[in-house]
């Protein structure tokens, strides 16, 4: 389920997490993974999306994966077959807190071979970074993208001894509602 989530943030909000990531405001365009490979890639957290320039590539990961550093590397030398000329800045995101030592893995080696990737913890980043944004269109966005799935789906806000919940057939639909709500009282 996070995974999903994430994905669907990043997929709508790729400028935003551009300028979390890489520090600027970059516009980006969904890259398909069928793109790169001689074999198909099939993974659910997986989101490639590029500029003029770049290729952005982020992994949201619940749980530790002895993998990561060797599938890392290979989507770099995936995106480098198709665009030898685009820079690439690869992210791995875990979303919950674990005591595996894998969350710190950061590069992988094969023989004379090193590759490096940044990992961050979702845990260990402050929650001012994403609460608080100097995108003020990012809140318009957010609260189009509300209108928009509160005209297609419902999102109920249930008041629930002064708590707040919201139901919805969808997770992804609850976060819009969630941030939408947060972000107004900001």
């Amino acid at each position: 389920m996070f995974d999903n989530c994430c994905k669907f943030l990043a997929e709508n909000f790729s400028e935003d997490y551009a300028t979390w990531l890489l520090g600027r405001p970059v516009t980006l365009t969904k890259l398909s993974p069928t793109e790169l490979s001689l074999e198909p890639i099939r993974a659910d957290s997986l989101i490639l999306e590029q500029s003029e320039d770049l290729v952005l590539h982020l992994e949201f990961q619940t749980e530790p994966d002895e993998t990561m550093g060797f599938r890392m590397l290979d989507y770099r030398v995936r995106v480098y077959r198709r665009f030898p000329l685009k820079t690439m800045h690869q992210v791995v995101i875990y979303l919950k807190r674990t005591k595996s030592a894998l969350v710190y893995q950061d590069s992988f080696q094969l023989g004379a071979t090193t590759h490096h990737y940044r990992v961050i913890r979702l845990w260990e980043q402050s929650s001012d970074l994403f609460l608080l944004t100097s995108c003020s269109r990012t809140k318009e966005r957010l609260a189009e993208r509300v209108k928009k799935v509160e005209k297609g789906v419902e999102v109920k806000k249930q008041q629930n001894n002064g708590n707040y919940s919201y139901t919805s057939p969808d997770p992804s639909l609850y976060i819009a509602r969630f941030d939408a709500d947060l972000l107004s009282t900001r």
